[in-house]
């Protein structure tokens, strides 16, 4: 029988990631994936959607610049665009394979991939079934990474073409006249975000509560979602979806209002995106006696489930179900059985990135989070408006807002960005924040110039009350403010 120190099953992202921080610890690794490697880190999720969020962003933004002056908007087949991320797609899982199969050539017998499925037998035995048929093998130790799909509701017939979840996007041949979106939560608004910036699409978002986004900041949240109805886009707040259906060809929708009366639209497509649901069918889970929560999820102390040479991660698991944290867990896991991690798992400094517009990045605490959590603290927020880069660039929407502890020392608890590069500036804070440290290092550090990170400077500086631009005379563009007992008062 075949004998591994380590078999992952699952290659998407924290599962090809386990599977290489093995390989640096000269293991011998087998790596089961049943369908292709990256996962819906490559395919139906992050890399796909942004790629095509990007060539959104390129069309939105000459249509602003250039669409009154040149005749009219531009209008880019769908054929185009779904090439173009297809491209990105192939070009990633190309990378992957290739370098699979380099490492493998390396040393066939230390890594091992296989294309197919494999099911735990015992806490030591992973039933493998690929093309060759089923077979046993043996392996000191087991990582569980075979991730999320999107979350369907019973009452829904979803058929990934006219009723489709994110899976089904890459079903679409043309621009749908009209979608609506089930779900103000982050996939949701992407989506609404991607659609509306080609304009082809009228979209309609539904939306259970006051606002979308509810868990961020209502500066945040106002913001995108002004941004989502200037361009089009109709959320219906607080509204309750009665039934859902197909009607000659069409999809048929009632909603329940706050007030209680219920109207009936009609739309060409509809997207489901109310979460997502673990992988965990098949795994054999309840033969070896691994725990699970009542929503599915594996039970793990920092990735260690109920057995003990068994590993979960990366969206099985109930914590952060994002491709960074993902692959931060597929190492912190291998480091466990072979070594000793430089650092524990810390999801308070998990930096996120949400594609909408415009671009919103944070790390770390939100006000709305410091204060369920009893702090007192200070927030700074520094427009882009007064960032020449921004200027220069002709985007200037958008904000850094950056949180310390109401103290001498100052240290960071969090930092929200909206706008031009939002992503890259975060970075700078994020290790701030994992060093405990105050803001002082960067409000003296010398940043390039033009640059949009010269706005964070600008920020601490006014937190600690020697910015250039003077709050006191920018009260709409720059606010410092103090939270102490329930109240917020202007510094």
């Amino acid at each position: 029988m075949e004998a591994y120190d380590v078999c992952v099953i699952g290659g998407g992202p924290s599962g090809y990631a386990a599977a290489m921080r093995a390989v640096d610890f000269g293991k011998r690794v087998l790596l089961i994936e049943r369908d292709r490697l990256g996962g819906a880190g490559v395919f139906n999720g992050a890399l796909s959607s942004k790629a095509m969020w990007e060539l959104s962003q390129g069309v939105a933004g000459y249509n602003r610049s250039f669409g009154k002056v040149a005749g009219g908007p531009a209008r880019i087949p769908y054929g185009h665009v779904a090439g173009e991320v297809d491209a990105a797609t192939q070009e990633r899982s190309s990378l992957l394979n290739e370098h699979v199969r380099l490492i493998q050539a390396a040393g066939p017998t230390r890594f091992t991939y296989v294309r197919g499925t494999g099911r735990l037998s015992d806490a030591h035995t992973v039933i493998v079934q690929d093309g060759l048929g089923e077979r046993p093998v043996q392996a000191e130790h087991v990582v569980l990474a075979t991730g999320s799909r999107p979350r369907s509701l019973p009452t829904i017939p979803v058929d990934e073409r006219t009723i489709m979840t994110s899976d089904g996007i890459s079903s679409l041949t043309e621009f749908p006249r009209s979608i609506v979106i089930l779900g103000a939560g982050v996939i949701g608004c992407e989506f609404a975000t991607i659609f509306s910036n080609f304009g082809r699409t009228e979209v309609h978002l539904i939306d259970k509560e006051p606002r979308i986004l509810p868990f961020e900041d209502e500066d945040v949240a106002l913001a995108i979602q002004r941004n989502l109805e200037e361009s089009g886009c109709l959320i219906h707040r607080q509204c309750k979806l009665v039934s859902m259906g197909v009607e000659g060809g069409e999809v048929v929708y009632v909603l329940e209002h706050a007030d209680g009366h219920q109207e009936r639209y009609t739309a060409e497509k509809a997207l489901i995106s109310v979460g997502r649901v673990p992988n965990v069918e098949g795994l054999g889970l309840e033969t070896v006696g691994v725990k699970q929560s009542a929503a599915g999820h594996i039970v793990d102390e920092r990735t260690r489930t109920s057995v003990p040479n068994i590993y979960a991660v990366g969206d099985l698991t109930a914590d952060i179900a994002l491709v960074n944290v993902g692959e931060l867990e597929g190492r912190h896991a291998i480091e466990r059985m072979f070594g000793s991690p430089l650092r524990d798992l810390n999801y308070n400094n998990i930096s996120t990135i949400m594609f909408l517009t415009p671009e919103t990045a944070g790390v770390g605490m939100n006000e709305l989070q410091a204060r369920k959590r009893g702090l007192s603290y200070r927030v700074a927020s520094y427009a882009f408006e007064c960032i020449p880069r921004a200027v220069a660039m002709r985007k200037t929407q958008g904000f850094f807002k950056i949180l310390v502890t109401d103290d001498d020392q100052m240290r960071i608890l969090g930092m929200r960005a909206l706008g031009e590069h939002a992503s890259s500036a975060i970075q700078a804070v994020a290790l701030l924040i994992s060093m405990d440290k105050g803001i002082e290092e960067l409000a003296e550090l010398i940043h390039p110039h033009p640059s949009i990170i010269e706005g964070i400077q600008e920020c601490v500086r006014m937190l600690l009350g020697k910015s250039i631009l003077k709050p006191a005379a920018f009260h709409e563009r720059l606010v410092c403010r103090r939270y102490h007992e329930g109240q917020l008062t202007n510094l």
